[in-house]
């Protein structure tokens, strides 16, 4: 998918398409040395990465707290922080990344990118609790895992997206053994077995 692609079927407006683009190179200046995506997804950059984290964003409305865990090379909470730029102004992003040469990379693309983000590095259990409105986390852990991180880090009416692959029912009979929830699946428009979860209401069994 080209740019003029990405433009038309999502609606993004040209200032935030230019701050994509931007963001595109930064993202290949830096992947080099310190492996934000592998090489071979490099190549696919715009599909793979940039418009899978566009579709995350349009799962839900704008909210007054947004917030990525795990955020390494930005996927997807600084490309939630381009696209709200425009859509959403006033809503706030925070990313918690504990390596630092990631949050580094983070800091460099944001304000290349003039993206307004709080950038946390440390280890997603040890930050304050942050009462989230949407909670987002792509390719970091077992679903169990992140709704431990949910259970900290989510307020009791916001939402966690979480992108899933194909097995992402087998994760979710799994995590009810440990959990109760409430998931919404929404189809993937880049890999044709994957989804986005849409979870509420977290609690343990």
């Amino acid at each position: 998918m080209n740019c003029a692609a990405l433009l038309e079927r999502f609606d993004v407006s040209r200032e935030t398409l230019q701050r994509l683009e931007v963001f595109e190179q930064v993202i290949r200046k830096w992947n080099p040395k310190i492996n934000l995506v592998s090489k071979s997804s490099l190549e696919d950059l715009w599909v793979r990465h940039i418009v899978d984290s566009v579709q995350v964003f349009r799962c839900t409305d704008p909210v007054e707290h947004w917030v990525d865990i795990g955020s390494g090379g930005g996927f997807p909470g600084l490309i939630v922080a381009l696209l709200a730029a425009d859509e959403a102004p006033g809503m706030r992003v925070t990313l918690i990344e504990s390596d630092q040469r990631k949050s580094a990379f983070l800091r460099t693309a944001a304000r290349e990118c003039d993206a307004k983000v709080a950038i946390l590095t440390d280890r997603i259990e040890r930050v304050e609790p942050q009462r989230a409105d949407v909670l987002s986390a792509r390719a970091l852990a077992d679903l169990s895992t992140l709704l431990g991180f949910s259970e900290r880090h989510l307020s009791p009416t916001g939402v966690a997206l979480f992108p899933k692959g194909e097995s992402w029912k087998k994760e979710v009979d799994n995590a009810r053994q440990q959990w109760q929830f409430d998931a919404e699946p929404v189809k993937s428009l880049t890999e044709q077995e994957a989804v986005i979860l849409k979870v509420r209401e977290v609690t343990r069994v």
